[in-house]
């Protein structure tokens, strides 16, 4: 077998791993009333479960990132992935609430774990920068199009089986991962390692975890309840905490001026619009099919196939188009296209036609979110020297999955002040299409050129391959960055 074979081979399994940590998310999302009504759920028992997976997730991150970077991509994927198989498990057999809690607590961490080591892993398989460019390409696309498996599969598979076997997906993709993690490249350990820093990765997140579920709170409790008022303020005192306590390490779980780079900071807002724009419409419309229009589960993940086909036919498309173009007009023009298909859905009212009320929207808003999640994702890990490949996938992910729990606290906050159901559900959407449509300006304008690759490329006594302004000592990168950055 060639060595291109095996590589790409190598791509297309951690892909699909990256796929499945974003379908897991979404896999309870179109079932959740039938696994309520099984173990006897109420509301905010409900709210907890629907969360419980993404804040895990999104608080620790960082940590896995820093874990990454410290012991390898291939160890901390071993060990992401045999966490996440084995919570997995547990959620197809728990038989009561508490269990099935805890063990989407679990299956976040071990996605935490898993995502910045898969692209630490890919950054191995693709040394070259234009060719690691092209594989971040693909790789952006790869969340929107888990969302999209989970909500289109769960619904059918929970009607006609159960939901409890939809667990088996993360199961078996974990376990093929597992087997070929022996065969992925793993640089030799670096002769310095990161230190933890544990105390920022405590601040980070304990703070990060309490914001989120109070943004996931405000949803049920409203925004001057003391359930959200309360975990609100401390998760924000421990993210200031956190801030300060990373000026004063030497070595910082999240060095201060890696998201001061202009580029970095708006593909990692891009990020979180996106995934928020793409969750509003999944959230949104399963609840107005369902308990406003009479639709089943099944019904419901049919009405998204065609966002699905749209969705995997762009998806393809979106690499040639940065390879020609570059990351910059790709992602204005998807966050552009995307804000169009929500504004499309913000004609919403209590009778609109599928046809051409729904499907319009549902067809050009995945065509934009493919785009933007891939330019982004070029954008946001660009100019990374390797040994923080790690960081800056947490960073990247971490804004994956904040998107949507911070977007949709505000959206949902927003049409709970219009008089009926459906005519708030309208101006969620309009408002994220305007917001869309403004990120795509901040977008537009950014400067096109970006760090430019050297030639000459050498080794590490470490066994990492660098070019030669990563071989720089830090004062002396910063400076060369600074000569290419307007």
């Amino acid at each position: 077998m060639s060595v291109t074979t095996t590589t790409r081979g190598s791509f297309v399994l951690l892909g699909v791993v990256q796929a499945v940590l974003i379908f897991t998310i979404m896999i309870l999302t179109v079932p959740l009333p039938l696994v309520a009504r099984e173990l006897g759920l109420g509301p905010s028992d409900v709210l907890l479960l629907s969360a419980a997976y993404g804040l895990s997730f999104a608080a620790l991150l960082l940590l896995g990132g820093r874990l990454t970077d410290r012991h390898g991509g291939r160890r901390m994927l071993r060990w992401g992935l045999a966490l996440l198989a084995v919570a997995s498990v547990a959620c197809a057999l728990a038989t009561d609430y508490p269990v099935l809690l805890a063990s989407r607590f679990v299956q976040g961490a071990g996605a935490a774990l898993t995502a910045p080591a898969a692209v630490a892993v890919v950054r191995r398989l693709h040394p070259e920068p234009a060719a690691y460019r092209r594989a971040m390409a693909t790789w952006g696309g790869l969340s929107v199009l888990g969302a999209t498996a989970g909500s289109v599969v769960s619904g059918p598979v929970a009607a006609v089986v159960s939901w409890r076997w939809l667990f088996a997906v993360p199961v078996l993709v974990a376990l093929a991962g597992l087997l070929r993690c022996g065969r992925l490249p793993d640089p030799a350990p670096a002769s310095r390692r990161p230190a933890l820093d544990l105390r920022g990765a405590l601040l980070a997140t304990t703070g990060v975890c309490a914001v989120s579920y109070a943004l996931v709170a405000s949803t049920e409790h409203g925004w001057g309840s003391p359930g959200v008022l309360a975990p609100l303020a401390a998760g924000l005192l421990l993210l200031l905490a956190f801030a300060a306590a990373e000026h004063r390490t030497a070595d910082p779980l999240l060095p201060p001026g890696f998201l001061a780079d202009r580029r970095r900071a708006t593909a990692l807002v891009t990020v979180m619009a996106t995934s928020a724009g793409t969750a509003l419409v999944f959230v949104l419309l399963s609840l107005y099919l369902q308990q406003l229009r009479g639709w089943s589960a099944a019904d419901t993940s049919a009405a998204f196939l065609p966002y699905a086909v749209a969705l995997l036919l762009s998806g393809r498309l979106a690499g040639p188009l940065i390879a020609r173009y570059g990351p910059v007009p790709v992602t204005a023009a998807g966050l552009a296209l995307e804000g169009a298909g929500l504004g499309l859905l913000a004609g919403l009212d209590p009778g609109s036609p599928y046809p051409t009320g729904l499907l319009p929207g549902l067809l050009l808003l995945p065509v934009g979110a493919a785009a933007s999640f891939a330019g982004a994702a070029v954008l946001a890990t660009g100019g990374v020297a390797p040994e923080r490949t790690g960081l800056a996938a947490g960073v990247f992910n971490t804004a994956m999955e904040l998107g949507p729990t911070a977007g949709l606290a505000a959206l949902m906050a927003l049409a709970a002040t219009r008089p009926t159901v459906v005519g708030g559900y309208a101006a969620a959407f309009a408002a994220a299409a305007a917001g869309l449509a403004l990120i795509a300006v901040a977008v537009a304008v950014l400067p096109g050129r970006s760090v430019p690759d050297t030639t000459s490329a050498g080794t590490t006594s470490a066994g990492t391959i660098t070019t030669a302004a990563e071989r720089t000592t830090a004062p002396e990168r910063t400076t060369r960055i600074k000569e290419f950055t307007p």
